[in-house]
């Protein structure tokens, strides 16, 4: 987050160890392209080669979207398209969303999603990968990709692993012809809180802040562990668990003063 600026995506740091990142096109509502893609993957490498970063906040600029995914406009017509290629429709081909994913990018520093307007399409690429999410009012989620002619299957298959598979298959068959409202994304998962609008930011920057105050290690392998723990059985992961606490609660313990080691406040919900 130093150096070279951005092209599509804001970026600012806190003095609490937490970094606010601001998708930032709203003109087409914050729609990703190939720029953004390269923002990110830079974005998640210096996220999380950064020791002073203890936590991420995941916003948007504008009220009319989070993010529709994949800014179609730019590849329309594009014959270098590497996920348009009539020829050859089943040859293997980049994820167009890998870069965007910061547990595929190896960050385990928590991320705060706050999501308002509509939520579509890749725009899960991010919210399925974000540890909390949270939402305003009138926020929205869809998956548009049958409506256009195309197989619903990155999206929703890791939004099955967020949500009840029931209202995952409903949101990926119905497309454009239904919206998911904040109240039923609470209620399947999705998102753990629905939030005023004009408190969403500050309430996200709150709860990220809140993360970072604690001990790095002790946070960052919770969240590895729990992570990881989706690629196998329950017993391999309970293994695998074991180990973290093995090795991450020292780390965590180092210099800690459990006396002291208290929020500064609490809240309820």
């Amino acid at each position: 987050m130093t150096g070279h600026p951005y092209r599509t995506i804001l970026t600012e740091r806190t003095e609490t160890g937490v970094a606010i990142v601001t998708l930032n096109r709203p003109e087409v509502l914050n729609a990703f392209n190939e720029a953004m893609r390269a923002d990110f993957a830079r974005l998640w490498t210096e996220v999380r080669e950064d020791p002073s970063v203890k936590a991420v906040v995941l916003r948007a600029a504008g009220d009319k979207a989070f993010s529709t995914g994949l800014d179609v406009t730019e590849r329309t017509g594009n014959s270098d398209s590497p996920w348009l290629d009539k020829d050859a429709p089943w040859d293997e081909k980049e994820d167009p969303g890998h870069q965007l994913s910061p547990k595929r990018n190896g960050v385990w520093k928590p991320v705060v999603a706050a999501v308002q307007g509509m939520c579509a399409g890749g725009a899960f690429y991010w919210i399925t990968e974000c540890d909390i999410v949270v939402c305003s009012p009138e926020a929205t989620f869809f998956d548009p990709h049958v409506t256009y002619g195309m197989v619903a299957a990155l999206e929703p298959i890791a939004l099955s692993y967020r949500m009840h598979f029931s209202e995952t298959l409903r949101m990926a068959l119905l497309g454009l012809y239904e919206r998911m409202t904040a109240e039923t994304a609470k209620s399947a998962g999705l998102v753990t809180e629905i939030v005023p609008r004009d408190e969403l930011h500050d309430h996200a920057l709150k709860l990220a802040e809140a993360i970072a105050s604690q001990p790095a290690a002790a946070v960052q392998g919770t969240v590895k562990a729990m992570w990881q723990s989706l690629d196998r059985t329950r017993a391999q992961a309970l293994d695998t668990a074991l180990m973290y606490t093995q090795v991450g609660n020292p780390l965590g313990a180092e210099g800690l003063d459990r006396k002291s080691a208290k929020p500064a406040k609490w809240w309820t919900r």
